[in-house]
């Protein structure tokens, strides 16, 4: 039996960009190009690291955004960080740039050299997500009080 090709599911990776948008805008707040908000991650008193939103572009219709976080095991695990586009005329976020690995396909055939899974998009948008709903539930700004 033959297995059937992934089918891009344009719906939820949208709905994904979408959701994303509106957390990274509520993070961001008033920030400019150039501008870095720094979200403390912690657990009751205990410090568990940095959420990152620096502004490297900004203009009327699109807006580039650097992802990164700071933690106890820098040292031993390469940080999390990626650059989102967020489209401001459609209200969405799409992540362009993960560790450093730029453009990425709608789907992949599996397998595939770099193994990527056939929804590694949907998927990366999916952990921009998950990682900001975290920030927002979690984070601690002194710049933006209402993320608590």
């Amino acid at each position: 039996m033959t297995k059937a090709a992934y089918v891009t599911d344009l719906k939820t990776l949208q709905g994904e960009c979408t959701a994303n948008y509106v957390r990274l805008v509520r993070m961001l707040g008033d920030l400019e190009a150039g501008e870095v908000r720094e979200v403390a991650l912690k657990n009751h008193d205990k410090r568990l690291g940095c959420l990152w939103l620096e502004v490297l572009e900004c203009a009327p219709y699109t807006s580039i955004i650097r992802v990164s976080q700071s933690g106890v095991l820098d040292d031993f695990v390469d940080p999390p960080r990626m650059r989102v586009h967020l489209y401001h005329d459609v209200r969405m976020a799409e992540v362009t740039d993960f560790q450093r690995k730029r453009h990425f396909d709608g789907r992949y055939r599996y397998p595939n050299a770099h193994m990527h899974q056939p929804d590694e998009k949907l998927q990366l948008n999916r952990f921009l997500g998950e990682w900001l709903q975290h920030g927002l539930a979690h984070g601690h700004s002194l710049d933006l009080p209402e993320l608590r």
